[in-house]
């Protein structure tokens, strides 16, 4: 589904539900204080990124996505408290770093890993000569995943 569609497919069938929605909790009256009060006032004040996600097709409603893309990050974290040293936690942020990416980009990530450390770069390779290992790199599309 194109962006556009989504768009004009929210506006139709979503639209009226979060008018009626916010429009329901302007008819709420909490007691000063209570967790009612708090939820109220912090839905309240959500409705511009609300009317924000109808008006972009490119935006979720949930943070879903985000979630299960960083949840081998949490699930790791309890690991890292063991890394032996601040290197070696660095080296561990760039692994990762760099298969997300290479996640992102659509590539094999094995494949990828294995051309960046056959090439081997170091301190000498210029920003234009690195930037043909970046997994936006016009020379690696033959590493994209095939489905």
């Amino acid at each position: 589904m194109t962006i556009e569609k989504r768009k004009e497919l929210r506006l139709e069938k979503e639209k009226p539900v979060l008018e009626a929605f916010f429009a329901w909790l302007e008819s709420l009256n909490p007691v000063k204080n209570t967790r009612l009060d708090k939820a109220v006032t912090y839905v309240r004040n959500q409705k511009e990124t609300a009317i924000t996600y109808l008006e972009d097709g490119r935006c979720s409603f949930s943070n879903n996505l985000s979630e299960n893309a960083i949840r081998p990050f949490t699930v790791g974290r309890k690991n890292w408290l063991f890394s032996d040293s601040v290197k070696g936690a660095e080296a561990s942020s760039i692994v990762y770093s760099i298969v997300e990416m290479a996640k992102v980009y659509g590539l094999n990530i094995y494949e990828y890993l294995k051309y960046i450390l056959e090439r081997r770069p170091d301190k000498s390779w210029d920003d234009e000569k690195l930037s043909e290992l970046a997994p936006w790199s016009e020379k690696l599309q033959h590493l994209k995943n095939r489905i």
